[in-house]
């Protein structure tokens, strides 16, 4: 039956859709009144809380002593822009950077064009990390096509890396795709302890080079977007960082397939991104660095997990202080390089971890570890000087200048 305007059955269902409309009130039809002004509820995205709280500030102008930043992305970030390259280095200077490690070198062509770049008018205050280069002439959504399906891959990419060393490369780096995203041909995901990469890290470990690699991420990466997830806000503005279970595997399984790879090869030094992607959970890696003699961790964009729990990771730092290494995941603007600084040396509390007005990756503040001299001296060079090489000439080189 057609319903018109002329008819009651039109009449009443008109009306009912009205007094639904209201009845609903603000949450339904007044979404941009969602401000929290004037008693209204708010939505999350508009939120910006102003602390009263009224407590020291210590606001550091660089580090207390040369930092080696093991964690950049030169090529993704500048886009091999020597204009901004210039200005960074002039924030090194201002901030007491000694040495920054890019970890996007790739390899072949490309990395000649890497090295060149960071290299060329600064040939001390950089190193360069090599990448796998798991596609290689293959098509990108063809994995049969693609070079790790190809026999010999694994010792190819070793002697890659071999002329990638004699050029200057200093370090190896994976990306988190790497278990996460890449795929064999029956549609399956790589594994990271997959027997025929094996090669590719007996050769780091006999050419004397360590491998940073990230693998998996946060913990709340993994868990459901609801209510009880604490990083609700990021994940719906980055709906593609979640990892549901029934399309990837589980983060443990991926941490211990990492972990397999570490113990097979003792002789090769491994660096766990973003405290091995575990910094929400010190105790286990404690377990990790105790029972791995050639695994080391570092920080980068993770000031945000550890200074929220200030106590525990003080005691890691103190306790693991010669198998942390300093990291940023930048370059970053200036303002937020001085909170890495507050974070490591002052006692200071509830301060933000990022120059965003809007907490980008945890809805909290944090609080400052204030380790003693002989720590800070470890972390923000010494153990790359030990691990990473090339790296202790170049911070003699900025210590004497």
């Amino acid at each position: 039956m057609m319903v018109s305007p002329g008819n009651s059955l039109f009449t009443s269902t008109f009306t009912a859709l009205i007094l639904l409309f209201f009845s609903l009130g603000p949450s339904w039809g007044q979404q941009e009144l969602l401000d929290g002004r004037n008693g209204r509820n708010i939505a999350l995205g508009n939120f910006r809380p102003r602390p009263s709280l009224k407590v020291q500030q210590t606001l550091l102008e660089q580090a207390q002593f040369p930092v080696v930043d093991v964690h950049t992305h030169f090529r993704h970030r500048l886009k091999h822009d020597l204009g901004k390259l210039d200005e960074y280095v002039q924030l090194m200077d201002k901030h007491n950077i000694a040495v920054c490690c890019s970890l996007d070198g790739k390899l072949g062509d490309t990395l000649d064009a890497h090295l060149e770049y960071v290299g060329k008018k600064y040939p001390d205050r950089f190193n360069v990390f090599a990448n796998v280069d798991w596609q290689g002439e293959g098509e990108a959504d063809a994995p049969s096509t693609w070079a790790c399906h190809q026999p010999g891959f694994g010792e190819k990419t070793a002697r890659q890396l071999q002329l990638a060393v004699g050029h200057g490369v200093s370090g190896l780096k994976l990306f988190k795709q790497f278990g996460l995203s890449y795929r064999n041909p029956d549609g399956s995901l790589l594994t990271i302890d997959d027997p025929r990469w094996d090669p590719i890290w007996k050769a780091c470990g006999q050419l004397g080079i360590p491998v940073i690699i990230h693998t998996a991420d946060p913990m709340a990466f993994f868990q459901p977007i609801d209510e009880t997830n604490e990083r609700w806000e990021e994940l719906f503005r980055h709906p593609e960082w979640s990892f549901p279970p029934e399309e990837y595997p589980s983060r443990e399984s991926l941490l211990e397939a990492r972990n397999r790879v570490i113990e097979r090869h003792p002789r090769t030094n491994f660096i766990g991104a973003h405290m091995a992607n575990s910094s929400e959970d010190l105790v286990t890696v404690g377990v990790w660095l105790e029972k791995y003699p050639n695994l080391y961790v570092e920080f980068a964009s993770r000031i945000g997990e550890l200074g929220r729990q200030p106590y525990t990771t003080r005691r890691f730092f103190l306790q693991y202080a010669d198998r942390i290494l300093f990291g940023t995941d930048g370059p970053w603007p200036e303002l937020r390089l001085t909170y890495y600084w507050r974070f490591l040396e002052t006692y200071d509390e509830y301060f933000p971890y990022s120059e965003k007005e809007f907490p980008p990756q945890g809805f909290w503040r944090i609080y400052g570890i204030g380790l003693p001299p002989r720590i800070l001296r470890q972390i923000y060079y010494e153990n790359a000087c030990r691990i990473i090489p090339g790296v202790k000439s170049k911070v003699a080189n900025y210590r004497r200048q």
